[in-house]
């Protein structure tokens, strides 16, 4: 074998190795980061329990709500309307979190009924206002009954 192919076939299988390894960074890359969602109703009819962080969205529950101000642990249940999965969350609820509105809630599945949250997405919807815009806009007479 010549220099000049020899000097190719090393060249060649460095950049196979480095692209082999580029490869296997950005595989487990997406494996650690990809957080996969859910509603009730899918955890309900999945066959087998999914690992690591999911999320789980739907409404908050009417009277699903109570918690522990000491320790900051909050319990509730996310509901689809057909189906729903108990909550337990540990931490700040956001300012949008309340009973019967959408929440997307991140965290471990303990079994297909009961999920530990470790982060809470409250959403809201296309016609919200925050309140201090609310208020300048009734102040100056032009707030509009279709905002409540």
């Amino acid at each position: 074998m010549s220099p000049a192919a020899k000097k190719r076939t090393i060249y060649f299988l460095i950049s196979i190795i480095t692209f082999i390894i580029i490869a296997r960074f950005v595989y487990v890359s997406l494996n650690a980061n990809t957080v996969y969602f859910f509603s009730p109703t899918d955890l309900k009819n999945i066959s087998e329990k999914p690992n690591g962080i999911i999320r789980v969205g739907g409404l908050v529950k009417k009277s699903s709500f109570a918690e522990n101000k000491q320790k900051q642990i909050y319990s509730f249940v996310i509901t689809d309307l057909n189906n729903d999965i108990y909550v337990e969350y540990k931490g700040l609820l956001p300012n949008l979190f309340q009973e019967e509105k959408g929440a997307i809630v991140e965290g471990k599945l303990k079994d297909k009924k009961f999920l530990i949250g470790n982060k809470i997405l409250a959403k809201h919807d296309e016609n919200y206002m925050p309140p201090e815009v609310a208020d300048a806009l009734k102040k100056s007479g032009k707030w509009n009954k279709k905002y409540d």
